[in-house]
């Protein structure tokens, strides 16, 4: 899907910039050594519709990702906090009705469950592991 690819693009840009030979932000050039950068990895759901770049910081998972137009369902192993970072989602957690998140609001998932969720249009987001 051309736009939503678009949108993880433009997302991805956030953590690494074109103009600086993907060094990323002005950070000291041994901020990194070459063993961190291969903590990223590429996630594809739902034949690419949702993409994510999961990542470690301070021993806590995290993934940042978009979701494209469509109703998808996952489930959960371990507690996770999403938080809207661009555009909007319909979610439906266990045991409640579906509610709107808008950009800057968050939900937690309860581990061993799973979650619905709905984007009209693409929608970024960020998972923090808990």
């Amino acid at each position: 899907m051309r736009l939503g690819m678009w949108t993880f693009r433009t997302l991805f840009v956030c953590f690494t910039r074109a103009d600086d030979g993907g060094r990323g932000p002005d950070w000291p050039r041994d901020a990194f050594s070459a063993t961190d950068r291969l903590m990223l990895q590429h996630n594809s759901y739902f034949d690419g519709l949702v993409q994510s770049i999961g990542f470690e910081r301070n021993g806590r998972r995290y993934t940042a990702g978009v979701f494209g137009i469509g109703a998808f369902h996952f489930n959960t192993d371990t507690p996770e906090r999403m938080t809207i970072l661009s555009g909007e989602l319909r979610v439906r957690l266990p045991g409640e009705v579906s509610r709107v998140y808008p950009t800057g609001t968050s939900f937690e998932v309860p581990a061993r469950s799973g979650f619905d969720v709905e984007a009209a249009a693409p929608a970024a987001y960020l998972c923090e592991f808990l």
